[in-house]
């Protein structure tokens, strides 16, 4: 039989079992156990009290049966109702809370019927209490639903009859009046709780209706508010077409002007070099007559010779003008013949040794030169002599713009470009490493700062101080080395030029001193590299291949996650800005939570930030700038797996000797 309850979604419930629809049923079930979890402890440790604690009763009313009693209520009941309680902590206790609380309420009963059968008359009437008292209990106070409780009920009321009638015969009078007594506290009780769970679930339907009804409103109030969001799209985006398309033109009438100038430089740039290409091949063929011979008639003229002074002047004005040829030749941009492997540390050094240098420093007494060199500086191919070449010309200019003395800085470094630069000449995005002069100086005016890499465009005294090619041999070096220059300038401050220089991953010849590549080879130890950038990945797992390590990569932080909930590394190498997705620091932070001890060496193009130093509280090591050369990257993997020698498995690395490497220079820490 169902009753229909009133609402919208029309629920049904069964009459007897008080029983929704099963999709419904599984719901309530839920709702009423975690609703019920917690009374159901108190009602056991409760209920494990008041039958234990009626055991002094026993002692004073039957003392020649007590321990039979005791036995009934501490060696059976009070274990099982220990159990039931330690069992709600289990996750299998919601399937059976109901049989298992049941099955407690019926022992407690039972239990109590025994003992009417051992007392003797008249002292088991006291004990008939205790049923009312287990009839409370197992309808109202330990959350039976009205099914079980109801079980329970009867078969203690029905345990009752057959001991009343059979085991122990009882006067009818009492059997009576007993009967009157159980049987009306158990329909009570049956009653109150039917009450109490059909109006649990009245409010537990009313609720869900309540949801349901809240649902829809929400959902019609998304619907107009998307239906006004969309209006309001739709009229923006008409407005945001017009702006485009008025930005559109503006942007690509200032590009046309922009290409047209650049198209005009370039027009003219070709044109000097071609004309200075052709005069520097005939000036070198007549030049050779004026360097080569005075060199062959000196060897031949006597030391007192009165000729062999006149000689000689010939001969420095030749190489003078040889020099000049050479300007010319850079600027045709056919001088860069010689190409090897070339280290801008080296060629600052051996400049500043140089005579040219030393010159210059001669003419300019009050101008101070300071150097700052990158250690481990990557490698570039080039030609050392150009680059000298360029490298004096920017220090000429430097000790020219300060006539009243100052200081010139010259510095080198390593970097990686993540995104094109739009300097004063544009950098692709890659490794670099950068050559910097700067200067204290009186600047290069706005009006200035197009013209100065033009042949011939000078504001010195021409014959005295330059022959107005040194920029523009420059310009024609850096662009032989695929290279690309940026130029910062503030009248009265000073100015500062950067070039930019392609690395190479191959080595200067003779290999320079430095540490030894057995000292950071690793013993098979397991890498995971996470970077976003294909190239930087591949260039990192060949390196660390080529060191003996057993190398992963993947491109995200996401990937990184994924593989680790699967594997286990030995250490990450760990980028610290990847996009799109999680960044380095999140990925580690992630990753730590299901490997707690992950060691990681961190990895960027950028300067050590923020994120680099929160990593490193967290337990990440090196810091590692990009580009990676074999020393940096073999040091600091195999500096961080030193670190944590102890947790590595000793089987495996049992032949693995881990040295103190000298790492000053190399890692940021």
């Amino acid at each position: 039989m169902a009753k229909t309850l009133p609402s919208k979604n029309n629920f049904h419930i069964n009459w007897l079992t008080l029983s929704f629809p099963k999709d419904l049923e599984a719901a309530f079930q839920d709702s009423y156990f975690q609703n019920s979890l917690r009374q159901v402890r108190i009602a056991l440790l409760m209920g494990l009290l008041l039958y234990c604690f009626f055991g002094i009763l026993d002692a004073w009313l039957v003392p020649e049966a007590k321990h039979k009693l005791w036995l009934i209520r501490y060696a059976i009941f009070a274990p099982y109702v220990i159990a039931v309680y330690l069992f709600s902590f289990t996750r299998h206790f919601k399937k059976y809370m109901q049989l298992s609380v049941a099955f407690g309420v019926s022992i407690a009963g039972l239990g109590i019927i025994v003992m009417i059968l051992i007392a003797p008359y008249p002292a088991s009437y006291s004990y008939y209490a205790g049923l009312l008292l287990v009839f409370i209990y197992g309808y109202t106070l330990v959350k039976l639903r009205f099914v079980w409780a109801t079980f329970a009920g009867w078969l203690i009321v029905l345990s009752y009859e057959i001991a009343a009638i059979w085991l122990s015969p009882t006067p009818l009078p009492i059997l009576v009046n007993n009967n009157f007594f159980f049987l009306s506290a158990n329909i009570l009780s049956m009653l109150a709780c039917y009450s109490i769970e059909f109006y649990l679930r009245r409010d537990f339907m009313q609720a869900r209706m309540l949801e349901s009804e809240k649902k829809k409103v929400s959902e019609i109030n998304h619907e107009l508010e998307d239906r006004v969001l969309e209006r309001t799209a739709q009229l923006e985006k008409i407005n945001n077409e017009l702006k485009q398309e008025i930005s559109e033109r503006k942007r690509a009438e200032k590009e046309r002007r922009y290409l047209e100038t650049q198209l005009r430089k370039s027009q003219k740039m070709e044109a000097i070099g071609t004309l200075a290409g052709g005069v520097a091949h005939d000036l070198n063929n007549i030049l050779s007559g004026l360097v080569s011979y005075p060199e062959l008639i000196l060897m031949d003229l006597p030391d007192d010779s009165p000729l062999r002074d006149p000689i000689l002047t010939i001969q420095q004005s030749g190489q003078k003008a040889a020099t000049i040829v050479q300007d010319l030749l850079t600027l045709a941009r056919r001088g860069v013949s010689v190409r090897e492997v070339t280290n801008l540390n080296d060629v600052v050094t051996q400049y500043l040794e140089s005579p040219e240098h030393q010159k210059i420093l001669e003419h300019h007494q009050r101008v101070e030169v300071t150097t700052h060199l990158a250690p481990n500086m990557l490698n570039i191919i080039g030609s050392p002599v150009h680059l000298s070449k360029t490298l004096m010309n920017l220090v000429s200019n430097a000790a020219e713009a300060m006539p009243e003395g100052g200081r010139i800085n010259i510095a080198t470094n390593c970097c990686y470009i993540d995104k094109s630069l739009n300097a004063y000449d544009k950098v692709e995005e890659g490794d670099y490493v950068t050559l910097q002069v700067k200067d204290e100086g009186i600047g290069i005016s706005q009006e200035n700062m197009e013209r100065i890499f033009e042949p011939f465009y000078t504001k010195k005294t021409m014959g005295r101080s330059g022959t107005g090619l040194g920029m523009a041999v420059v310009w024609g070096t850096v662009k032989d080395h695929r290279g690309s220059i940026d130029v910062k300038s503030d009248q009265n401050k000073g100015t500062t030029f950067t070039l930019y220089f392609p690395i190479t991953r191959q080595e200067l010849a003779p290999e320079k001193c430095r540490v030894a590549a057995d000292e950071y080879k690793g013993c098979g130890e397991s890498i995971l590299i996470v970077d976003d950038i294909q190239e930087q990945r591949e260039i990192a797992s060949k390196m660390l291949r080529k060191l003996n390590y057993n190398v992963t990569s993947v491109p995200s932080g996401e990937e990184a996650l994924r593989y680790m909930k699967q594997n286990d590394a030995d250490l990450l190498v760990l980028d610290m800005i990847m996009n799109p997705g999680i960044d380095g620091l999140e990925t580690y932070k992630r990753i730590l939570e299901f490997h707690p001890d992950q060691k990681a060496v961190i990895a960027s193009g950028f300067s050590e930030s923020a994120l680099v130093k929160e990593a490193q509280s967290m337990g990440a090591g090196a810091y590692v700038k990009k580009p990676y050369s074999f020393e940096n990257i073999g040091i600091a993997v195999k500096d961080e797996l030193r670190k944590s020698r102890k947790g590595f498995r000793a089987k495996k690395f049992r032949n693995c000797e881990f040295r103190n490497l000298r790492i000053d220079g190399i890692l940021s820490n």
